[in-house]
């Protein structure tokens, strides 16, 4: 076994960089939604956002969890970095009155769905990584690498996406809305349609990626001569300096 390095590589720093833009594309193509077959209809983001995931996979699976939790961090902080700079572009005023409605569809993004997006963000990518990881440990010694890296992808995003969707939905769409307005923002059937469908899609998304993210592994752990099994290691969410 290959103890994990303490420094960062060229290769954990651009798939980091990339997981991080993925994350914010994600967040601005969501306000375009696109009917993908019959009565079925996903936001733009599906386009990007399963991408993060399957990045997330390959960190915990060549770096191990310690190194995927910095990553999630860092995504997290971009995203509320860039949300942040879209709140003060949109309050500052336009040349001229009016002159920036389409800007400010797009960039004023709505404090419940930032909120629920970012909780929603939290927790699955780290359920993604913690499941990607516990899996590894038990798959350690068995061969069949294919198969078995196959098998924890598949669930370790189905486990992320689950709670992704099932945390971002009812509370953008359901729970917040109730509170501040006293009424939903989409029907209950609606709503549970839309979080059935997405998890779906973005795992069907993972399983017909495989092969491409199988050479990714492989060639990553070769070029950088580490395959990282996470013993006695915490999995505390915020021991952030642990690499």
């Amino acid at each position: 076994m290959t103890h994990a390095k303490k420094q960062v590589s060229v290769s954990f720093m651009l798939m980091g960089i990339l997981f991080c833009i993925c994350l914010v594309a994600a967040n601005l193509l969501e306000t375009k939604v696109f009917k993908l077959w019959g009565p079925v209809s996903l936001t733009c983001g599906f386009i990007v956002f399963p991408v993060s995931y399957i990045l997330n996979d390959v960190i915990a699976e060549v770096w191990g969890y310690r190194k995927a939790r910095l990553i999630i961090w860092v995504g997290f902080a971009m995203n509320f970095f860039v949300m942040a700079l879209a709140g003060v572009a949109c309050a500052l005023p336009p040349i001229e009155p009016g002159s920036d409605e389409a800007f400010k569809k797009i960039f004023a993004f709505a404090p419940q769905i930032v909120v629920a997006s970012l909780i929603a963000f939290i927790i699955g990518s780290f359920l993604n990584a913690l499941v990607m990881s516990k899996m590894k440990m038990a798959d350690r010694n068995k061969g069949h690498f294919n198969f078995h890296f196959s098998m924890r992808a598949i669930l370790s995003t189905l486990a992320g996406e689950s709670a992704d969707s099932f945390i971002f939905f009812p509370l953008a769409f359901y729970i917040f809305p109730t509170i501040f307005t006293g009424e939903p923002a989409l029907p209950f059937n609606v709503m549970i349609g839309l979080m059935v469908t997405q998890v779906i899609a973005k795992t069907l998304y993972e399983v017909l990626v495989l092969p491409i993210t199988i050479r990714i592994v492989k060639y990553v752990k070769r070029i950088e001569g580490t395959d990282v099994y996470d013993d006695n290691i915490s999995y505390s969410a915020f021991k952030i300096r642990d690499l």
